[in-house]
Formats: structure tokens, C-alpha cells, sequence
């Protein structure tokens, strides 16, 4: 049995590295983040390029028809490079929920569309994953949408959305709908864009040839999943910058580096995450191959992955003493990835307690 990665996956994730290295340097990055840019054109062209965002879609839509492992390790490489594109909900959770709940005329409209970077997508499921707030949630009658949904991912450029409503429904709306507001949310990750939608009778398309409530638990499970897998390539580029500090920066006439105390930093910090590596791969394998256990690995994923993540945050910024919370060095990019991370779709509190729930250690 094999239990690594295949050579075609492997090319796969080291060519999306490799193209992120010459198209979101930390300069990119930067620029983005200080424009507040929706994503970045540039970025996300190199990533059409490469068949990024159709990598779910199915083959005879325009798309690769890639499992959610493919999906993972694109995730991990826009995470080490803190790219400003959409990837979580464009290219995973909205083209899963056109496939599980769409009529086939809605996806031959949509899904060749989102394969090729024609347009893209925002998702606004977040009240399913992180429980809603004062105010919040959407309800569905006669076609039309009202109230207000939080933190949709991907929700600056979007040219249309995929929106839950507080029955289990799905609905597709186009961003210019008439009645519809949008309004963009300030994170402490300026990489991506995360906003609030406000419905007054708006007009939208119901998505109705599918179970929709077992749709968007896929799409939930999934979202953790890439959320998880950001996580621990943002994780790993911080523990290489730390690496590489602690061998330049000197003191006491010695590279930090050669100080014990330091070593055990660098250490601690790659064996606490880099565990978590395996349990992403099974969360997306259990996605497509074991659906019994998908919405519990996904659930342990997003938590460990949550908590590990912000321990190599705080100690690779300690690594780099005063330096390390400067815009100079930019490590609070990746510090800031990881801490959305840690929050969208579900706390590791709330999750944790999702997981309980499922193996019925706890009442719901």
C-alpha cells in the first residue's frame, strides 16, 4: 500500500511552489495587503495558469477532476507563500456545492466558468461552522433572500456567491443582485478577503437537485480541510525563516543558532507540526474514499492544526527576538495567516466540541 504521495502529485504541488515563488514574493505580498486588494490579478492569473481553480471540477466541466488530498497540497503552497488569491471557497467549497446540490444546467453554466478562472466565487456558509451571532443568518421565501450572513470567504471580486440559509437551503446570487450590500470585513489578515453580506429581498437561484444539508457538510468539511492544510504551510515557512534567523543574527560573539535553548525552540516547533502533516492526508483521503469518518477527520484536523499552528507562530516570532514583530521581516504575515486560520469556519473550541458530539463523549 502507498501510503505518500504520488510522483504526479508531488510535481503538482512543487510546480504551484515553485510559480508562487516568482509571482507572490513578500513584496507582493505586501503591496496587496497595504492596497487591500481583494487578491492580487497577478497571482491569481499564474494560479489559472497552472488549472488551480478547476482543480474539483469535473473533467467534462472544463475542470481536472482532482480529488481533495490535490486540493490540500495546492492549499499547504498558497499558505508558505501567504498568497493574496481565493482559493478556500472559489475553488473548493463552491465547486463542491454546485456538484452535490446544482441542477445540471446551473453547472454546465457555472462550473466551466470557476475552471477557468472566469469568474469567482464567494461562500457564505459561515453561520454553519462557527454558529451564528446577534443578528445574523438568512432565511428563504418565494426566491428571496433576507437577513445578513458573516465572514464570507472569498467575498471581495466575487462575481457570484453560494449562500446557506438558516433551513439548510443552498442559493446561488450574483454580487451586483438587486437589494444585495456587501461590505468588507477588516481581519488581521490583509491577504484575504473575508466580508459580510446584507439581503433585502434579493433574488436567487435555489440549488435543488441534491441533498443540501449533506451538501454543505461536505462543503464545511472540506473548507477545514484547506484551512488546516494553509495552516501548515504558513506554519513550516515560519519555522524556516526562524531556522534561517537563528544561524545569521549573532550574540555573545555566536550565531543564536549554536544556543542550545534556541535549538530546542526549532526543534519543538517541527515536531509539533509536522505530525499534523499525515492527519491532513487522511482527513482528505477519508473526504473522498470514507465518507463515514470525512466530517470527523476534517473536525480533528482543523483543531489540532488551529493549536499547533498558533504555538509555531508565537515561538518562531520569539526566535527572532524584537525583530521578529517588524514589517521589515514580514513574519507577521504568515502569524496573521495562521491566527484567520485558526478562526474561520469554526474555533478549534467549537470544533473540538463537534468532534465530542460525533463520537458522543458529548451532548450537542
Amino acid at each position: 500500500m502507498e501510503f505518500g504521495l504520488s510522483e504526479d502529485q508531488r510535481m503538482m504541488q512543487d510546480s504551484v511552489n515553485r510559480t508562487l515563488e516568482k509571482v507572490s514574493p513578500l513584496e507582493r505580498v505586501r503591496k496587496a495587503a497595504e492596497k487591500r486588494e481583494a487578491y492580487a490579478g497577478d497571482v491569481w492569473a499564474a494560479l489559472v495558469d497552472l488549472g488551480v481553480p478547476g482543480l474539483l471540477v469535473p473533467e467534462n466541466e472544463g475542470g481536472m477532476g482532482l480529488k481533495l488530498l490535490d486540493a490540500a497540497l495546492v492549499s499547504e503552497a498558497l499558505g508558505r507563500h501567504v498568497a493574496p488569491a481565493p482559493f478556500v471557497a472559489s475553488a473548493v467549497m463552491a465547486p463542491l456545492a454546485l456538484i452535490g446540490a446544482a441542477s445540471p444546467k446551473q453547472q454546465e453554466a457555472f462550473l466551466p466558468k470557476l475552471a477557468g478562472g472566469e469568474a469567482i466565487a464567494g461562500v457564505a456558509i459561515s453561520e454553519r461552522g462557527s454558529g451564528a451571532r446577534d443578528g445574523a443568518g438568512i432565511t428563504a421565501s418565494g426566491g428571496k433572500l433576507n437577513g445578513k450572513t458573516l465572514f464570507v470567504l472569498d467575498c471581495g471580486g466575487a462575481d457570484f456567491y453560494i449562500v446557506g440559509d438558516k433551513a439548510g437551503g443552498l442559493h446561488l446570487v450574483w454580487a451586483d443582485a438587486e437589494g444585495l450590500a456587501r461590505t468588507e470585513l477588516t481581519t488581521i489578515d490583509l491577504t484575504r478577503s473575508i466580508g459580510e453580506l446584507d439581503f433585502v429581498n434579493v433574488e436567487a437561484e435555489p440549488l435543488v437537485s441534491g441533498d443540501t444539508k449533506a451538501t454543505t457538510r461536505r462543503m464545511l468539511d472540506a473548507g477545514r480541510v484547506m484551512l488546516a492544510a494553509d495552516t501548515l504551510g504558513a506554519g513550516w515557512r515560519m519555522i524556516e525563516k526562524a531556522v534561517e534567523y537563528s544561524k545569521e543574527r549573532k550574540q555573545f560573539g555566536r550565531v543564536i543558532g549554536s544556543f542550545q535553548a534556541v535549538k530546542h525552540m526549532c526543534a519543538e516547533m517541527a515536531a509539533e507540526l509536522e505530525p499534523g502533516r499525515s492527519l491532513i492526508w487522511y482527513a482528505a483521503h477519508a473526504f473522498d474514499e470514507i465518507p463515514e469518518e470525512s466530517s470527523l477527520m476534517a473536525a480533528h484536523a482543523k483543531a489540532h492544526l488551529s493549536e499547533v499552528g498558533r504555538f509555531v507562530a508565537r515561538t518562531a516570532t520569539e526566535v527572532h527576538g524584537g525583530m521578529g514583530f517588524t514589517d521589515l521581516l514580514g513574519l507577521h504575515y504568515w502569524f496573521k495567516r495562521i491566527g484567520l486560520d485558526r478562526q474561520l469556519l469554526g474555533s478549534p473550541e467549537r470544533v473540538r466540541h463537534e468532534a465530542a458530539v460525533m463520537q458522543g463523549w458529548a451532548a450537542d
